[in-house]
């Protein structure tokens, strides 16, 4: 690499690590990034050769060719994965203190009332037998800001999509589509003093009328006969023998193109099983119906159906996480090395996140000018 194009390089590399956190170097230490590492010990150069793999997507491989080059680290692609696996605890690091820059907190309950909006998405080994991950990931909303995220198997007990993946603070609000339609998690968020919109899952999520008993969907829905009429009734939700939780179906007649749209998916989901489509289930897929604890005075039916549309905004946020950070193969085959991986590919998003914020208010040119950088009278 000759003077002239590694000049250039440096000057990226400064300006990016402008947007890091101030304490990322003291991190690697103090998370055993540099453990062992028996020639250079510079987080530096250690956090550039990793994101040469994670960001710029080079194969283990031809990232110590591009290394040894760039006269960044001397090593070979073994010896890079067992640097990827110790830095594991470094890249979560750097992705919580990045987070606690918006004065947030991860993998922790946070306070103050906010909206949430809640998802999952899955990674794959690649290879015909390549486990599976998935990461349960919470955005708030307007500020786009993820707040948590969490990485399980997607098999076993305690992996799957649920509102219990998640640490509620008093106050929240949270958004969640039909995967989270159960009464177990509606009473997680309720017994930490939040409240949840949840669009219904009919044959998962078990609704009461005032009488006790169990509530008439289809005949519910009946007086919305038009495009757009909006409705709404107390309900409650079974959630375990004896526990219910108290809220109200708002619910929105589905437009003429909106119904056939989602009467289709539904016999194409049927037909993927086996079995044959429900009569309810077409009646149903006429209209928007959501499950919500929030109360009236503070949310008007409009209002709770005009916020679940802005889920939609935490998959966009995936699929920005899976075109700018790569994040849809998982080519990792050893527990450590794959969440390492998963937290540098969060990292990279996080950090282009950082960059576009910061591009759209400031022209980002990359130098800190602290009141006592020394200046220069130009003739």
């Amino acid at each position: 690499m000759t003077p002239e194009t590694s000049e250039p390089l440096i000057e990226d590399w400064d300006l990016l690590r402008s947007f890091l956190p101030p304490n990322w170097e003291d991190l690697a230490g103090r998370t055993g990034a540099l453990r062992k590492l028996r020639k250079d010990k510079s987080p530096d150069s250690l956090l550039r050769t990793l994101l040469l793999h994670l960001a710029c997507g080079h194969s283990l491989r031809e990232t110590v060719v591009r290394a040894r080059r760039a006269n960044l680290a001397d090593l070979s692609d073994v010896a890079l994965l067992k640097r990827l696996r110790k830095s594991r605890d470094w890249l979560q690091a750097l992705c919580i203190e990045l987070f606690r820059e918006q004065g947030l907190a991860a993998g922790a309950a946070v306070g103050g009332a906010e909206v949430r909006a809640f998802d999952g998405t899955t990674v794959k080994e690649p290879g015909r037998t390549g486990s599976l991950w998935r990461v349960h990931y919470s955005l708030r909303l307007p500020s786009l800001t993820c707040d948590f995220f969490k990485l399980t198997r997607t098999k076993g007990e305690g992996t799957g999509e649920s509102l219990t993946q998640f640490p509620i603070a008093a106050g929240d609000k949270v958004l969640a589509d039909r995967g989270y339609s159960t009464g177990r998690g509606i009473r997680h968020v309720a017994d930490a003093g939040g409240q949840v919109t949840v669009r219904v899952n009919s044959g998962a999520l078990r609704l009461e009328a005032m009488d006790g008993e169990c509530l008439d969907l289809v005949k519910s829905m009946k007086p919305l006969r038009r495009p757009g009429m909006i409705g709404s009734l107390e309900a409650w939700v079974r959630a375990g023998e004896e526990a219910t939780v108290p809220g109200r179906v708002c619910a929105l007649r589905k437009t003429e193109e909106a119904t056939r749209i989602a009467v289709q998916k539904a016999r194409r989901e049927a037909r993927s099983k086996g079995r044959e489509v429900q009569p309810s289930t077409l009646e149903l897929a006429k209209y928007v119906i959501l499950f919500t604890t929030v109360p009236e005075a503070e949310w008007s039916d409009s209002e709770v159906l005009d916020w679940y549309r802005t889920r939609w905004q935490v998959e966009l946020t995936f699929k920005r996480f899976k075109s700018l950070a790569q994040l849809g193969a998982l080519p990792k085959h050893h527990d450590d090395s794959a969440k390492a991986w998963l937290y540098g590919k969060l990292l990279v998003a996080l950090l282009v996140e950082k960059l576009i914020h910061h591009a759209s208010s400031i022209s980002p040119w990359g130098y800190d000018l602290a009141p006592e950088t020394a200046t220069q009278r130009l003739a």
